[in-house]
């Protein structure tokens, strides 16, 4: 059987999977269609402004669509928050304080994330006095709920934590199901602190979103998910009024809070780009879920298997074989429309502590809402895909994997 046919026979089997999918994202498209409907949006908001930005509609109006597409009290969404982890810090910085307990209840955090609490002599949570503690989700990629209740019983825990794509763990993302169900046990139990959520790579997969079920902060970055593509930076924080508040004078300074902030470049493509988010995601989520058959049917591990639904936009793969990891990574960077002639080599990757590989042949640069893969090159040797603005590009590059493969 030729990768035509080979691909065809998976698309088919994949009916079922693309159209709920589709009706995903067609129940997203009119929660911002209707977002950007109630707060009047013209063009007036896409321009930019200088010096203090007092009085900066495009900024203080994105924060509010933001917030209802979300379901949240507040938001703040700026091209000066730049990263998923930047932000995330911005947001930890802005609520804790010296003497607070923080506990990660999805294991211990992304590797970017976790210098951020417990680093030493480098400006982190730890060194100012916040103190961190995790518990690792079950075999079977629940929340272990017995120990997480048991802890708070006996800590005195400002906030929960939940990261709720895998970072380089083997295991599922998290469904907004298991977000709810854990936040509805917390409150039974007691627990009236701050519920956190790391919500990248999530946003747009499901209908609901964190910050509908229970969390109070939901946070992500706008090269992945959220900015469909065409936000070229930034990244969003929604949620309780109070706690964007506090954030915000953390952002800036706390004499000023959300008052301030200018962008001269204009705010039109983190407009556009929420409102692209929703079909944006059904690409990666349809690339996700052809390589994901494709694989499967040739006989190598992925997660999450084919018999369940993404939470997230990303797949891993395990090959077990560094140079079969490798050549799967390179063949999407072939495949990449910037820097397709690059030849991808395993690096030391700032804040990561083993060499990584990545594709990333994006129009922004490291956007992971585009066609893209990387991994830590060390057993078992699994590729992280992600991505692909267009189910056409995932689907070519899967015939350029597959050729590979068989070459091997």
């Amino acid at each position: 059987m030729d990768n035509t046919q080979f691909i065809a026979q998976c698309e088919e089997k994949l009916k079922d999977k693309f159209a709920y999918a589709e009706e995903i994202a067609y129940f997203n498209q009119k929660k911002v269609l209707d977002a950007f409907a109630k707060n009047r949006i013209s063009v007036m908001h896409f321009n930019g402004t200088t010096g203090y930005g007092y009085g900066d509609e495009g900024r203080d109006t994105l924060g509010k669509v933001y917030a209802d597409v979300f379901k949240a009290e507040g938001g703040i969404v700026s091209p000066h928050l730049l990263s998923g982890t930047h932000t995330i810090s911005v947001a930890l910085f802005g609520l804790l304080k010296r003497g607070d307990v923080v506990l990660s209840i999805s294991g211990k955090p992304y590797d970017t994330i976790l210098p951020v609490f417990y680093g030493e002599n480098i400006g982190s949570l730890k060194d100012l006095g916040v103190q961190f503690d995790s518990i690792n989700l079950t075999q079977d990629g629940n929340f272990d709920t017995q120990s997480i209740i048991s802890y708070i019983s006996r800590h005195a825990v400002t906030m929960i934590y939940i990261q709720r794509s895998r970072g380089y763990e083997l295991r599922d993302a998290l469904s907004c199901e298991q977000i709810g169900e854990i936040c509805f046990n917390l409150r039974k139990n007691g627990f009236n602190g701050i519920i956190f959520v790391d919500n990248c790579y999530g946003e747009f997969v499901e209908k609901r979103e964190p910050s509908e079920v229970g969390a109070d902060i939901t946070v992500g970055s706008l090269i992945k998910n959220a900015g469909g593509g065409l936000a070229p930076t930034g990244g969003y924080i929604v949620g309780k009024q109070n706690y964007i508040e506090m954030i915000g004078r953390r952002f800036t300074a706390p004499s000023i809070g959300l008052e301030v902030g200018s962008y001269a470049y204009g705010y039109q493509y983190f407009y556009q780009g929420l409102f692209m988010a929703p079909h944006t995601v059904l690409q990666a989520v349809k690339c996700s879920l052809l390589i994901g058959q494709a694989m499967t049917e040739l006989g190598y591990i992925n997660y999450p298997s084919m018999d369940k639904i993404p939470h997230d936009i990303t797949r891993c793969i395990r090959f077990d074989d560094e140079r079969a990891m490798v050549d799967f990574i390179r063949e999407i960077q072939f495949t990449s429309p910037v820097d397709s002639y690059v030849t991808c080599e395993p690096w030391d990757m700032p804040g990561y502590s083993d060499k990584i590989i990545m594709a990333a042949g994006t129009f922004v640069a490291g956007a992971s809402i585009e066609l893209s893969a990387d991994g830590p090159v060390k057993p078992p040797y699994v590729a992280y895909f992600q991505g692909g603005l267009t189910y056409e590009h995932g689907k070519y590059a899967l015939e350029k994997i597959l050729t590979k493969l068989r070459k091997s």
